[in-house]
């Protein structure tokens, strides 16, 4: 499809998040152009798995899946020193699938729905005219920067004010290998942390996550004997790839008619596997905020839907760097799996902090005298 000289809703950046704005926003009924210097399908270090609480946005986006492309994830399992805690997902599964896979899906969906899709297009800069791609400028009446954590669109209308945790470095791989797990599986170790979950029937996504900026990928996988036992004699069939991941929370995500969304918005640590979910949910609303014709109710939805993953990081980084806190979960969930059900119950959304809260005394005494 041609450029045009205007459009009712610009988004920059084409990846998971600025196709979901883009397809919640043209479901609204809106013209809506989206520009992205890369040509899909576009990769990046990413968990792959979509949690339960993603799902839901992602259906009402018309995202689908074909059962080769994607495997079902019935839980989470812990492991540290020998110990582990698992638990099933209380409604609905999560879903595990390559990337390259997602961001080919929702760009299909993008163009069937008539979204003017610019790939392999740079935005120099925005105005109140509209987008500048370095030549020719398309006026827009609202413009989404959904262009990743170091977004340039964040920094041209002036919204950088933010908050930020200390930052950990992760690095992802794939390996062809016979299937162990119908779970997503968090290794714990005192100087890292290891992901994994299935996205086809025989591949397997490995995310290694540590504070050492010096620390890669071959390093991380040492301190998970278990681990790097299982994958010893698979066939790594994607290139590694490295990203930073932090928790940053802004000021304020918009500024007249410019809005943030996904990563550009903020950011939660990818110990949660919330990101991708966080970015369907903001955009259905953000679509819903441009049809009423203000962003003020944007923002408030925009914290309320960042609370409970931002609760859940700090909790579960606790555990980081504190091998006996680890062993000590692991031994309290061990005797007390309800516990551990109800934290993963809590990480997706099926209670709140304050149901918890007697489970979190429970969990203080079994930790006091395990």
């Amino acid at each position: 499809m041609g450029m045009a000289d205007s459009t009712d809703v610009f988004v920059i950046g084409g990846g998971p998040a600025g196709l979901a704005a883009a397809i919640a926003a043209r479901q609204q009924g809106f013209r809506v152009t989206v520009a992205d210097g890369a040509i899909p399908p576009i990769d990046k270090a990413c968990g792959e798995n979509l949690m339960p609480e993603a799902i839901v946005p992602l259906q009402q986006l018309g995202i689908s899946f074909t059962e080769l492309e994607c495997q079902a994830l019935l839980g989470v399992r812990f492991l540290a020193a020998g110990l582990s805690a698992e638990a099933d997902f209380p409604s609905q599964c999560a879903v595990g699938v390559r990337r390259t896979t997602l961001h080919r899906r929702m760009a299909e969906r993008a163009a069937s729905l008539g979204i003017d899709l610019l790939w392999g297009t740079p935005v120099t800069s925005i105005s109140r005219e509209g987008v500048c791609l370095g030549g020719p400028t398309v006026a827009a009446k609202w413009i989404v920067g959904a262009d990743g954590a170091n977004s340039r669109v964040r920094r041209w209308a002036g919204l950088e004010a933010s908050r930020r945790s200390s930052t950990r470095y992760g690095f992802r791989l794939h390996y062809r290998v016979a299937r162990w797990t119908d779970r997503i599986e968090l290794y714990w170790a005192r100087d890292a942390q290891g992901y994994v979950a299935y996205v086809t029937e025989d591949q397997v996504c490995i995310g290694l996550m540590s504070r050492d900026p010096h620390m890669r990928a071959d390093e991380a996988l040492h301190c998970f004997p278990e681990l790097e036992g299982r994958l010893r004699g698979g066939e790594i069939v994607s290139r590694e790839r490295g990203a930073a991941s932090m928790t940053q929370t802004l000021k304020h995500v918009f500024c007249g008619n410019v809005a943030l969304a996904g990563d550009a918005s903020g950011t939660v640590d990818a110990i949660t596997g919330e990101g991708l979910g966080l970015a369907f949910s903001q955009a259905i609303v953000l679509a819903s905020c441009l049809r009423s014709g203000t962003l003020n109710r944007y923002e408030r939805e925009h914290r309320r839907l960042a609370l409970r993953p931002s609760f859940m990081a700090r909790l579960m980084l606790l555990m980081d760097g504190r091998p006996w806190l680890q062993r000590r979960n692991l031994k309290v969930f061990g005797k007390r799996p309800e516990l551990f059900r109800r934290l993963l119950a809590l990480h997706v959304g099926e209670i709140s902090p304050r149901d918890l809260a007697l489970d979190g005394l429970s969990l203080g005494w079994g930790l006091l005298t395990t």
